[in-house]
Formats: structure tokens, sequence, C-alpha cells
């Protein structure tokens, strides 16, 4: 049965049961007693099948649910001739369940949204005019007019002199972010400001957004079950239940007290306060950039203990950036970073692209390389504005001037020299890093506050690249030059200490993150082979966001189970009055429909859920991002 029939399945229960009681008390105050019973128990035989059904389903499934308790509460009351009791029970079960569906709704709002902003076509620039053009016919390259108030179709960067964009469904931050020519900008942002140019760089199916609603479809449609908390203990408290309100049949001789038993029993805050507060979680923790795939991942997560970090791309940036410039002759260190990035604007090499960033974050303006020859990974020599330039490692450079070059050698800490040579002579270097990521010591510190009390580094890197990066962060251990099985092993052999969560962002961390209790990839833009093996996803590369997903499931974990420790405790109270006769069977359905209201009330606390790591935080300014 589709979705949308099974919510008005629910829609018209609650409808026959809630006009059958109604209709009853009416007749009843008007002094048909008979009416008003025949009429209260045509409003519960619906619903008592409705959940008949269910219940088989579930049988047949091997699952042994609570709802059961609810079957037994309408049938006795059915039973016992007490109808205005099953009316009520029939009511209450019925609008638990829409309300349940509610509830679940408001709590997806934020996953929801979005799928609704994807945007259908695009406006692109073509022989001087505009055309609107299907996504799917965006090609990288092609120029694109983003007005304001538009969403960005694709990945692409700022073709213009500046933009101003809101990516709050991406990163949960409210401020606008203004960004300079050449920055990157992810499909998904709303265009806060005047209309700019975007220079497509990846085809729409590709995009960040697009690789997003892919993975919350795939979390809507997931088939794990809401982990209801109760169907873990329901033959107990089944068999509980059967056993106060048999007891008090036994001995008091009255089995009205025993239908009274069985009403209070009904465990809807079981039932419904879980999943309520669970899919709120996932709600949530989507509302700040950290995709969990399903309830069980949540559920998962909120008990990690072992924490195991890959470097490149997680700990790090994964970008090579430029952190020192060094001038031999008559150029100035801009002059060396200028005639280097414009020789590499024709170079599709990571290092030669890093050049061209930091060459336009400075705001320089890089003329055309011609009369271009290179030598895959190890360099390019051309013309920029009639002078001869070779840049490139230095073995590549000292070969072009046939003598070598006075540059610093490659340091075990991962840092990478480029050299620099301007019409036969060696002109300077480039240093560039893979550098930590920005907080990251403190990011460390909050998780192990948080219960995490392993932290482990796995790399295929260099083992003194690895312990260079990670120094003075207190890791528990090092473990570099791994490969993918290696890394799978490490994730086995941790499982001794406790459930294991695994982060990583490359096709080499697929089968860890698979492996692991909590498979974590970072950013939508990585590899899909790890976004699809792994629970979470980070929808931005900020590795705080692992630390605001761990406490939105802590935290909606916990107002689950108080949820559910409150409603059962109320519940076994009036259980107890009820067997004492101190409770009618009315009155009982009364008290626990309050319960549940409570129950699932509370619930959706987890809607408001706010992680200390960005709370805590000062205020945001806007930020301004550059090449």
């Amino acid at each position: 049965m589709s979705d949308f029939l099974h919510d008005r399945l629910k829609v018209g229960l609650l409808a026959i049961s809630l006009a059958g009681l109604f209709a009853g008390l009416v007749l009843s105050l008007a002094g048909f007693a008979d009416a008003a019973g025949f009429v209260w128990f045509a409003g519960v035989v619906p619903v008592l099948i409705g959940l008949v059904v269910e219940i088989v389903k579930s049988l047949k499934a091997g699952d042994v649910g609570l709802d059961i308790v609810a079957a037994l509460s309408m049938s006795a009351a059915l039973a016992f001739d007490e109808t205005l009791a099953a009316a009520v029970v029939a009511l209450m079960y019925s609008g638990g369940t829409f309300l349940e569906s509610f509830a679940e709704g408001r709590a997806r709002h934020e996953m929801s949204s979005l799928l609704s902003r994807v945007p259908r076509t695009a406006s692109r620039h073509r022989n001087g005019a505009l055309e609107e053009v299907p996504l799917d016919d965006i090609e990288p390259g092609d120029l694109l007019l983003i007005r304001q108030g538009d969403v960005a179709p694709v990945d692409g960067t700022v073709a213009t002199d500046q933009a101003v964009l809101d990516q709050s469904a991406l990163t949960g931050e409210s401020l606008p972010v203004h960004l300079s020519r050449g920055a990157e900008v992810m499909s998904g942002s709303t265009n806060a400001g005047d209309a700019f140019d975007l220079k497509a760089t990846r085809p729409a199916a590709d995009s960040t957004f697009a690789g997003i609603v892919r993975l919350v479809e795939a979390a809507q449609k997931s088939k794990a079950p809401m982990a209801r908390l109760a169907d873990r203990y329901s033959l107990v408290f089944l068999v509980v239940t059967v056993a106060i309100a048999f007891a008090a049949w036994w001995f008091t001789g009255d089995p009205i007290r025993a239908v009274a038993v069985l009403v209070v029993a009904t465990p809807c805050p079981l039932i419904l306060a879980v999943p309520v507060a669970l899919v709120a979680g996932l709600s949530r923790a989507a509302h700040f950039g950290v995709l969990i795939k399903g309830a069980k991942p949540l559920e998962a997560l909120a008990r990690i203990r072992t924490l195991i970090l890959d470097k490149t791309g997680t700990l790090t940036d994964g970008r090579p950036v430029v952190v020192a410039i060094e001038s031999y002759g008559e150029l100035s260190e801009t002059e060396v970073l200028h005639f280097a990035a414009a020789l590499d604007q024709a170079s599709k090499h990571p290092i030669a692209q890093a050049l061209v960033v930091e060459a336009l974050a400075r705001g320089e303006i890089l003329p055309l390389p011609q009369k271009l020859y290179e030598t895959a990974g190890e360099g390019i020599t051309g013309s920029i504005s009639g002078r001869h330039v070779a840049v490139g490692g230095t073995g590549f450079v000292s070969a072009q001037l046939g003598l070598p070059v006075s540059a610093p050698k490659e340091r075990d800490t991962g840092e990478v020299i480029v050299a620099l040579a301007v019409d036969g002579e060696a002109a300077g270097h480039i240093v560039l890093a893979d550098t930590l990521r920005a907080g990251t010591a403190e990011l460390l510190a909050g998780l192990r506050d948080h219960g995490i009390g392993r932290i482990l580094l796995a790399t295929g890197d260099r083992r003194a690249v690895a312990e260079a990066v990670t120094e003075g962060l207190g890791l528990d251990a090092v473990r570099a030059e791994l490969t993918p099985d290696q890394k799978v092993l490490l994730v086995l052999t941790e499982r001794k200490n406790g459930p294991v969560m695994m982060v990583g962002d490359g096709v080499n961390d697929a089968p860890a993150l698979a492996a692991a209790d909590i498979g974590v990839a970072m950013g939508a833009r990585g590899a899909a082979a790890s976004a699809e093996a792994a629970d979470v996803v980070l929808l931005v590369d900020q590795l705080d966001r692992l630390l605001a997903g761990l406490e939105v499931a802590q935290r909606a974990q916990r107002i689950a189970l108080q949820s559910v420790a409150v409603g059962i405790s109320l519940s076994v109270a009036g259980m107890i009055a009820a067997a004492f006769g101190y409770l009618t069977p009315v009155q009982g359905a009364l008290l626990q429909e309050l319960i549940d209201v409570a129950a699932i009330l509370n619930a959706l606390r987890a809607l408001r859920i706010r992680p200390t790591v960005l709370s805590s935080t000062p205020a945001p300014q806007p930020v301004t991002q550059t090449a």
C-alpha cells in the first residue's frame, strides 16, 4: 500500500472512531442507551479490524509488537459491554497513529525542504543572449546567469566580481556568504544578492545538490524500522500486562477491573514517542548539514565509543594551499606567484589549480598562457606576456635550465615545492601543503566530552607525514601506510573497545566505512562510493558537523527514552490503580490519552535541538570567501 493510501486510511479510521464516539455520547445523553452502545460498537470494529491486520503483518514479519495490547483492550471492552471505554481506546489508538504520521511529517520538514528546492532549468549565456535550458543540458564551462532568489543549479565558480549566497539549506548557517571572483559555489545555494554569472564546473547530475537530493531520497525511502524501543521488550510487557489483568480478575471476581487494566496498559508512549523523537532528530541533524540515513544509524551514532579518522580530506582540507613563497632575483614574491599561476591555468594538476586559486584570491589578473608544452605530473612551459616561463618540480625546472635549482627539498611534513624559471633564470619557488582543518584540536576535545574514548588516525600516507600533521592533537594511535583492507581490519580490531565510527572521503575509505558501526562520509562532493557506503554524510566539508551530528543523535535518543520512561511509569501506575478498582475502563482510557499526548509532545522537543558546538560560538559575521 502506498504511503498516500496508508495515510488516507489512518484519517478514515480516525474519522470513524471520532464520529462513533460523539454520536454515541449524543444518543446516551438523549436517553437512548442501547442505541448509543450499538453506535460505539460500530465505531470500534473498523479500527479493531485495521489493528488486527497490522498485527498479522507484523507477526508474519517475525515482530511481536505492543499493538497486541491495544487489540486486547478493545476486544475485552467490547466483550464485557464496556463499549464507551472501547470507543475511547479506539479513538486514542487511531488518533495516536494519525498524530504519529503528522509528527513524523513535521519532523521530516527539513529534509523534504531540500527536495522542494531542486531547480528544473537554468539561464545560460549563448551567442550574446540568454536561453532557458534543462539542467541535463548544462556542461562544464557553460556560463549561467543566477538571478536574485535563484538556486544555483550546478557546482561552479563565480564569474563576476562578487556574489552573495544563502547556504542555510546546506549548512544551517543563517547569515549569507560573500564570494569573490573565482570562488567555488555549491549547487543548492540561493542567490541573496544581485544577479551574477556562474561558470559551471560539473554536470548537474554530478553536482553537490544532486548528490544531497539522492542521499535524502534514500534516507526517506529507507526500509529500516523506526526502532520501536518497546518492541524489544514487547513480550515481557505483554506478559506483565496480562498477568496484572488476570490477577485483578482472579482475586476480585470482577472482569471489569481486568478491562480497565488492559485499557490503561495500551502502550502508545512506547509505540509513538520513540519514532517521533528519532525522526525529529533526523530532521534536526539535516538542518545542520548532517544527513543520517535512518533511525537505526541515529541510535547507533549515539552509542559510539571509538572514532577512526582518515587524514587527507578529513582531518586535513584535502587541497594544497600556498604556505610560503621565495624569490631569488628581480621578481617580487607576488610576481613569482603571478607567473607561476598564469602558466598553470593551462594545467589540470591539483597543484597547478591551487596556485591559480591563490593568485585569484590575491586579486591577480592572470594573462592567457601561450606556446604551451606540459610534461604530465612534472611541469609545464610556455610564454606569459612575452616571457618564457617554466613551472614544476625542482627536477623538471632544473632540466629546463640545464643547472640545479636551489629550492629546498620536499620535507616529510608533506610539503610540495614548486619551482619557477623565467627567461632561463631561476626566479623562485612556492611551498604548498595540505593543512590541518581549523579548530581540529577543539573538535577532538569536544568529541571526547561526548563519550568517545579512543580517537585514531588511519591513512595510506607515509608515517612521517601523518605524525607531523597530527602532532599535538593527542590521538590515541596513528596508523599509517594502510591499504583499504588494512583499514577494514583496524575497524574490526577496534570493536573490542565498543562501537566504532569511521570518517573518510575517498574511494579507498568505502570498505572501512561499510565495516564500521557508523560510517561517515565527508561532504556530498566526496567520492560517490564513500557516500554510498556511509551511514552518515556531512553535506558540507566542515568537520565540526561531526560533533553536531553526534550531539543531536545523543539528545534525540535521550528525549525518546525520557518519553518512554515517563509514559510507561504513568501507565504502570494507572494499571495498578485500575487493578485495585480506583479507575473505571473509561477513566483509564482518558488517562492513557493524556499520557499519550504528553509523551508525543515531549518527543517533539527534539525538533528544537541546537548543538552546543554551534550555539556556543559567537554570532557569525557575514563570511567573505575568495577563490
